[in-house]
């Protein structure tokens, strides 16, 4: 878990994907190493996704960090992990998800929005506690919260660009997640694997500066 913990927070992006097959997200995932993007998250809404998992899980050792996103119950983590699912994440808090990733040793990252819930959240154990949707809430929001809660990491989601990434990591958060704006569909309709492992390098890029401001 160690390990899983500190790929995503020494890259600073987690990617979020939705394939349509093992085979896809397989040649997507390797131009995003190639980028230096190395946590994979692989959403629950993506046809056949266990089998996806599967697949990447047992091709991509020692390359990139899979992990299993949009869960809402314990069934569905319990399913992901016995796949290959190295951390867990959910768009709400859910403290049976919480309870069974703590049994298998699994990163786990809970959404929350409110500086309640996002405490509770870490009470529970979260290793990660998602902010979802910060779309409407910028980076501010997160510099707000982290004044009285310093010891929480927040990754945001949901409107995070390569634009914006250096603003929510100096704001505070220990990582971001990115779906569209780091994995073009164009570029993977047309298996332009170079663009992706481009902008997965911009990121990179944007989460040191990021840091170091």
């Amino acid at each position: 878990m160690d390990k899983v913990l500190e790929t995503i927070l020494t890259t600073g992006v987690v990617a979020v994907l939705r394939a349509k097959s093992s085979a896809e997200l397989m040649n997507v995932a390797q131009a995003l190493s190639d980028g230096g993007v190395k946590a994979i998250e692989v959403t629950m809404t993506t046809p056949g996704a266990l089998k996806v998992i599967e697949g990447v899980s047992e091709h991509m050792v020692g390359e990139v960090t899979v992990g299993v996103g949009s869960v809402l119950d314990a069934e569905t983590a319990r399913a992901a992990i016995l796949a290959g699912a190295q951390f867990v994440v959910g768009p709400v808090l859910n403290e049976e998800v919480l309870r069974l990733c703590k049994r298998y040793s699994k990163v786990v990252c809970p959404g929350a929005f409110t500086p309640t819930e996002i405490l509770r959240a870490w009470e529970l154990g979260a290793d990660i506690v998602k902010v979802f949707p910060a779309t409407a809430l910028g980076p501010k929001y997160f510099r707000d919260v982290l004044a009285p809660l310093p010891q929480v990491r927040l990754l945001p989601t949901g409107g995070v660009s390569v634009e914006n990434v250096a603003d929510f990591i100096h704001a505070g958060a220990c990582a971001v997640a990115a779906g569209s704006c780091l994995v073009d569909k164009k570029a993977v309709a047309t298996k332009k694997w170079g663009v992706i492992t481009e902008t997965a390098k911009r990121m990179i890029a944007e989460v040191k500066r990021g840091r170091e401001g």
